[in-house]
């Protein structure tokens, strides 16, 4: 299966998580690919809106650059959502699914991208469980 494949199929996962506990969602298939900011998911209820940027890994660390965060920052403040990167660590020692980070817990790396350790997430990410509520 291509990388992109396995990122398409993150996403829909995620999605039918939302729908199933009570969230509306939806898939922005055009996320990266056009000149407008654009999250992968937009999800939300009558109390919350969330725009998610979603992310899968096999490694202990997913890198974000910079025109990706501060894309889903601009969506999110225009929005008026709150902006999450989503990231799943694809590893025999982390099956607890997705991780929610917010953007103000990313680590910078010199000015050009951000990190999501698989560390920090546990640290002071949420899971799926935890946003939802």
């Amino acid at each position: 299966m291509s990388r992109k494949s396995r990122g398409i199929n993150a996403e829909r996962e995620l999605l039918h998580k939302f729908w199933d506990n009570g969230f509306i969602a939806m898939r922005a298939p055009a996320s990266g690919a056009i000149k407008y900011p654009c999250p992968d998911l937009l999800v939300g209820n009558a109390a919350r809106k969330l725009a998610i940027e979603c992310k899968t890994t096999s490694s202990e660390k997913q890198y974000l650059s910079s025109d990706q965060v501060e894309s889903l920052k601009m969506f999110a403040d225009i929005f008026g959502a709150e902006p999450w990167i989503a990231v799943r660590f694809n590893m025999r020692k982390d099956n607890a699914g997705w991780y929610f980070v917010s953007l103000d817990d990313l680590k910078d790396t010199a000015g050009k991208n951000y990190v999501v350790s698989l560390a920090l997430a546990k640290a002071r990410g949420m899971l799926f469980e935890e946003i939802i509520k």
